[in-house]
């Protein structure tokens, strides 16, 4: 069964993820930049959520982050690698040159390695302080993996203001 690309509304984007995310839920309200749908055979089968990187670190106004990729139980095999691909052809088509997201390291990757994404580091579990310091949440208490794709960079001046920075001194 053959998939096609559809744009569809952050609103369908986050209904489609609360029906069927294994272990994730809605997007932020504002987190979205842009939302896509895989169909095959005439149903939606699939999503992808993009947004703003939820890391301060990584908010250089060329980089973004695939905030959701969910599948439905009866989704073609290559549906998440095609969503990957799709959103990374779709942002840079928009100027962009860096594109992130996570996995739990329980998973194993294959959709992003299939799209081409590359690891680029390990988020360790960690904990954020909630109500102004008064409360203590978990974030996930397993490690992370980030994966990224990158555009081709032609000048120094296009490295991303990000990349620019890493291995500098703080002063």
């Amino acid at each position: 069964m053959s998939l096609s690309l559809r744009p569809t509304t952050l609103r369908a984007a986050n209904d489609f993820v609360a029906q069927h995310h294994r272990h994730s839920g809605r997007t932020a309200r504002n987190g979205g930049k842009f939302a896509v749908a895989a169909v095959a055979g005439g149903e939606v089968v699939g999503i992808a959520i993009v947004g703003n990187p939820v890391s301060v670190t990584l908010m250089d106004g060329v980089t973004a982050e695939v905030l959701r990729v969910c599948t439905a139980p009866d989704a073609p095999k290559n549906t998440c690698s095609f969503l990957y691909g799709r959103c990374w052809r779709i942002w840079q088509q928009m100027g962009g040159m860096r594109m992130v997201t996570y996995t739990l390291a329980s998973e194993s990757g294959a959709s992003m390695r299939g799209a081409g994404w590359k690891i680029a580091g390990t988020v360790r579990p960690h904990r954020r302080w909630a109500n102004k310091g008064r409360e203590q949440r978990d974030i996930y208490v397993q490690p992370k993996m980030r994966w990224e794709a990158l555009a081709a960079l032609s000048t120094p001046e296009a490295v991303p203001v990000a990349d620019k920075r890493e291995g500098e001194a703080n002063g």
